[in-house]
């Protein structure tokens, strides 16, 4: 099982639907890319975000999103969008994510606030213990 505390790396392929009339990826979907690859990163920590939500009615919502774009990747570029844990309290992570085109230029940077959440109302709750320990791990 990874680490959470190294950087998880997911690939992604750039889509006629992700560009702009430009040809180049839309700003907002980098916040796309970001997400699949923190819920990656999740399920490589054998986290799974359904089972969260139907036992113990919690999941992991972004509280805040700090994003500087570099570049812009463009159609048919393969992307390598990273994770990466920096902090972890009671109920929330900081994360930082990058997206890079194949030749390692910078497309897109973050720092990501991933809070523990109750759905029903949606106030803070404690990672769970399980899961604190695996991405501890």
């Amino acid at each position: 099982m990874p680490s959470a505390e190294r950087e998880f790396t997911w690939q992604v392929r750039v889509y006629y639907e992700d560009t702009d009339r430009g040809g180049v990826v839309y700003y907002a979907n980098y916040l796309r890319y970001f997400e699949r690859a923190r819920s990656e990163w999740l399920r490589s920590l054998g986290a799974n975000q359904e089972a969260l939500a139907a036992v113990e009615g919690i999941g992991f919502v972004v509280a805040r999103a700090e994003i500087d774009f570099r570049a812009g990747a463009r159609l048919d570029d393969l992307l390598a969008v990273t994770v990466k844990m920096v902090e972890k309290k009671k109920t929330y992570l900081w994360l930082e994510q990058e997206a890079r085109l194949a030749d390692g230029r910078l497309c897109a940077k973050a720092r990501i606030q991933a809070a523990c959440v109750r759905h029903r109302d949606m106030r803070p709750q404690p990672i769970p213990a399980d899961f604190a320990a695996r991405i501890a791990a």
